[in-house]
């Protein structure tokens, strides 16, 4: 075991934390920020920095602005799309067919070739 003097709960330079060892916190100022599902929001910022536009909701995640009236709108999420949605979208169907169709003609050349080679 260890010596029956060890500080526990503790580490090495640990000591009381407060505005003696911190320094002065910086003057803040609280903002008030509204989402379009009506949260408040009241971040506080330092007093001369720049207070941004838009924050986004902790509650929600949708962006919320300092007006309570005209909050921003909330983002539209895209549906998912699969491969395939996305090759129909650059492809006609008839385009499709035509590549279908040229693929299947070169496998059945390239089997037909195996084939050759084996018996022969």
């Amino acid at each position: 075991m260890g010596s029956g003097n060890a500080i526990r709960g503790s580490r090495v330079g640990a000591g009381p934390m407060g505005e003696a060892e911190r320094g002065e916190s910086a003057p803040r100022v609280r903002v008030a920020f509204y989402c379009a599902n009506k949260h408040e929001t009241l971040p506080s910022f330092a007093s001369e920095a720049a207070v941004p536009e838009q924050w986004d909701c902790p509650r929600c995640g949708f962006p919320a602005g300092r007006d309570p009236q005209a909050p921003p709108d909330p983002p539209r999420t895209e549906p998912y799309k699969t491969h395939l949605a996305y090759v129909k979208e650059r492809r006609s169907e008839s385009d499709g067919q035509a590549i279908l169709d040229e693929a299947l003609e070169k496998l059945r050349a390239d089997r037909a070739a195996v084939r050759a080679a084996m018996r022969g």
